[in-house]
């Protein structure tokens, strides 16, 4: 991660979960470290909105929030539209986005484990297989996948994210 960071100068970068935590962290250390222009997305547009002017207007990058539920295949289709759209092309994505079921194993249910694997696993995958072939195109790129230390040390209170990261992580 700190290469990925140390060579963002003139880079294009798109964050998930890059309204709080550590994908806004992400977000504001590749502005710090000269990206050229950063799309964040999350779920909420009045703290999506904020976090983008306050790191554009800390690092002088250009910084677009693009709401988007990444449980939607079309919200994520149009995270990475806006950023090939305004930028060109997109060289960094950093997967960071997913808060999932918490519960003990014997109490969650086949619904909330099908949402475990759609927040911790698909969360991922579908900016993944969206951003390859532009990266493709444009001759190269970098992909980072946030997890967690459960994907190897299970938490007996969050077991569904730590088997969808263990996937995650194969």
């Amino acid at each position: 991660m700190t290469e990925t960071i140390a060579q963002m100068q003139g880079k294009i970068a798109v964050v998930t979960g890059g309204t709080q935590g550590l994908g806004a962290r992400i977000a504001a250390l590749f502005a710090e470290r000269g990206a050229a222009g950063i799309v964040i997305c999350g779920r909420n547009r009045a703290k999506g909105e904020a976090k983008a002017e306050e790191i554009a207007r800390v690092s002088g990058a250009k910084v677009i929030y693009q709401q988007a539920d990444l449980e939607n295949v079309e919200d994520c289709r149009a995270v990475i539209a806006v950023a090939d759209r305004q930028f060109g092309r997109i060289d960094a994505l950093v997967n960071s986005a997913g808060h999932g079921p918490r519960a003990p194993l014997l109490d969650i249910t086949d619904e909330q484990w099908r949402t475990g694997m759609d927040v911790y696993l698909m969360n991922v995958i579908r900016p993944t297989r969206l951003v390859a072939p532009i990266m493709a195109a444009q001759g190269g790129g970098a992909i980072v996948n946030i997890s967690t230390a459960w994907a190897f040390e299970p938490s007996a209170m969050f077991p569904t994210s730590a088997v969808f990261r263990a996937g995650l992580a194969a």
